[in-house]
């Protein structure tokens, strides 16, 4: 046999981790690595985070599975947690990302599809370099070629308009439109946070014309951005928000947020999930929301996120040839460079032990476990620093 094992759908990389200890990954053969990839974005509370490992460990002991045809109090907790800190009136869990966003956009549908909607808005207007994830359904909501090839027929019902141009957004718009699907910040585009006058625009056409103003806050959310969701940035709300990653904290988790209003087509029958909302989920997810979702912490991942930024921006004046500019918000922080940013992130984890994630429009995202502090911070720059001394753009 010719093919490996693992489906060879990843160009692994060499590093081979076996433990984590607080922001460092290390190898099997003990080389220490510092995680400033956070598994992207996932493991926010590092690698080593005593409440979140005692939290599943816990609920191990006591009770991992039961299936939705009962009653879940665990659910009900960290849902009416998740309530009680955002727009939304309910919430559906998942086990990822993309079936999180697979539920905004059936949430979505449904809310014209039921009674007293225009069953013809089926449409969503999704927006150019976005990533939504690896399903039919997410991948048609891309309009990246490289995510559709081998993959053909794309499912119907999504039109792409310019990211942060709200006027393109706007000439989409038909009779068919069921709404409009965004990550308020790009992360596997490159760390592009939309324009407040974009998310708002959105936000008011939506209210314009009865339509849903669907987040994909898989990335960006669950305090990344140094407010509980990045949408507390603008201002507003939206209808349905997908939220993943960093909600488990490391365990498979997703949810998907609606107002009562806009989950009005999601009555019984009309979506599941047989392990979404399990009790060892539904326990990492608690453990994260009483680490992460009060004022001090987001106050911590706010200053942290400056200093970093003004740190970063200091530093890249010392490289003009190779950087850019950095944007982003929080610690979801992107390096733009002026060269490609895959050699250069593959240079500083091979050569420098430091794990950054790269991204479209030539960005390196730094995207470091919430829990980083000072000692962290300064290993970073001088493993970044000394990766920009020793590169050579030409190879």
């Amino acid at each position: 046999m010719s093919i490996s094992p693992l489906m060879p759908v990843y160009p692994r990389c060499g590093v081979r981790p076996v433990k984590g200890e607080h922001c460092h990954l290390i190898d099997e053969d003990g080389t220490r690595y510092l995680d400033f990839a956070s598994g992207i974005a996932v493991n926010l509370l590092g690698h080593s985070h005593a409440g979140l490992i005692g939290a599943i460990q816990r609920q191990a002991e006591t009770l991992m599975h039961v299936s939705n045809l009962y009653g879940s109090p665990q659910g009900e907790e960290l849902a009416q947690m998740l309530v009680d800190k955002t727009f939304a009136d309910t919430v559906f869990f998942t086990n990822s990302g993309a079936e999180a966003v697979e539920c905004a956009i059936k949430t979505a549908r449904a809310y014209h599809q039921h009674e007293g909607g225009d069953p013809n808005r089926t449409e969503l207007i999704t927006f150019t370099n976005a990533f939504h994830g690896r399903t039919m359904a997410t991948i048609s909501a891309s309009n990246q070629e490289k995510m559709h090839k081998g993959f053909m027929p794309l499912l119907a019902g999504f039109q792409y308009a310019e990211f942060d141009n709200l006027e393109h957004a706007k000439s989409l718009m038909s009779d068919k439109t069921a709404g409009f699907l965004v990550e308020p910040i790009q992360g596997e585009g490159g760390i592009r946070p939309g324009s407040e006058e974009f998310i708002r625009g959105l936000r008011q056409l939506a209210d314009e014309n009865d339509l849903m103003l669907v987040f994909d806050e898989v990335q960006c959310g669950v305090a990344r951005t140094g407010k509980l969701y990045a949408y507390e940035h603008y201002g507003i709300e939206p209808d349905i928000m997908a939220t993943a990653k960093g909600i488990g904290g490391g365990f498979p988790l997703g949810a998907c947020l609606a107002t009562e209003k806009a989950a009005r087509g999601m009555g019984f029958g009309t979506h599941g999930s047989t392990y979404g909302g399990n009790p060892l989920a539904m326990a990492a997810g608690k453990a994260v929301m009483e680490a992460v979702a009060n004022d001090e912490f987001l106050a911590e991942v706010t200053e942290k996120g400056e200093r970093l930024r003004t740190r970063l921006e200091q530093f890249i004046g010392n490289y003009p040839e190779l950087f850019e500019l950095v944007r982003g918000k929080g610690l979801m922080l992107g390096l733009k460079m002026k060269v490609e940013s895959r050699p250069f992130f593959v240079h500083l984890r091979d050569n420098h032990q430091l794990l950054t994630v790269a991204a479209g429009d030539n960005t390196l995202r730094v995207l470091p476990p919430l829990v980083a502090g000072d000692a962290e911070f300064d290993e970073f720059f001088d493993k970044l620093s000394a990766g920009a001394a020793s590169y050579d753009p030409a190879g």
